[in-house]
């Protein structure tokens, strides 16, 4: 007889980030970006077809930077906090705004304050048991961190035993133009951060770097027309 296997709980994506992830699964990342020009950018974003951000805490003011773009963007946008090293933080982000705490690590302990708090947890994850342990703790995204390191092998490594549900969002090194191989090795979405955000930056040149990612990830998909 064959032994029985116990499997996991079905993965349940935090509701919001899944809508927004659904409409564009690409996550911009706004390290540096200050409370009066946080608005602008992530409306720009916005209107490029983003609906996903986050402000790093190592950013300045990083809390009024989150308060100010929840309250400039409609509410199908999830905004969020990246680079919460702490749990302690979560607490502080939610009364900002925020819905999403984005990690560089796969901390038990924040990834658990989050889910506690309601929001949806993107950890950062390097190898498989990193992952599968940030899944059982209630994580709703896994971001391949450092993606120019781990690279689209180690994504259809991965994908082979993640469920298909789970989405895989490589964050670090991302282009507009190479998107494409970690799609087929079975990514899900991306963190954008130097090449779409530099502090000092105009929401014009934001705009344009924006529309690039969204054309080249439709290139990638085959949509482009």
């Amino acid at each position: 007889m064959q032994p029985s296997i116990n499997l996991p709980a079905p993965y349940g994506m935090h509701a919001g980030l899944a809508n927004a992830f659904a409409a564009c699964p690409l996550i911009a990342i706004l390290r540096g970006v200050t409370p009066a020009d946080a608005a602008e950018h992530g409306r720009a974003l916005y209107e490029a077809g983003f609906r996903i951000v986050e402000v790093p805490l190592n950013s300045p003011q990083p809390f009024d930077s989150i308060a100010a773009i929840r309250e400039a963007l409609p509410a199908d946008a999830i905004v969020g906090a990246g680079t919460v090293l702490h749990p302690s933080y979560v607490d502080s982000v939610k009364a900002a705004g925020g819905e999403l705490i984005v990690m560089p690590h796969s901390d038990a302990d924040v990834v658990r304050a989050a889910k506690v708090q309601g929001l949806a947890c993107a950890p950062g994850v390097a190898t498989p048991n990193e992952a599968f342990l940030a899944l059982k703790n209630g994580a709703d995204v896994l971001k391949m961190f450092p993606a120019e390191q781990l690279g689209p092998a180690i994504a259809k490594a991965w994908r082979a035993v993640i469920a298909k549900e789970v989405p895989l969002v490589p964050v670090g090194g991302i282009a507009p133009d190479n998107m494409g191989p970690f799609l087929a090795a079975g990514a899900n979405g991306f963190g954008l951060g130097s090449a779409l955000y530099k502090p000092g930056q105009s929401a014009e040149v934001t705009a344009a770097h924006a529309k690039a990612f969204v054309d080249g990830l439709a290139l990638a998909r085959g949509e482009a027309k």
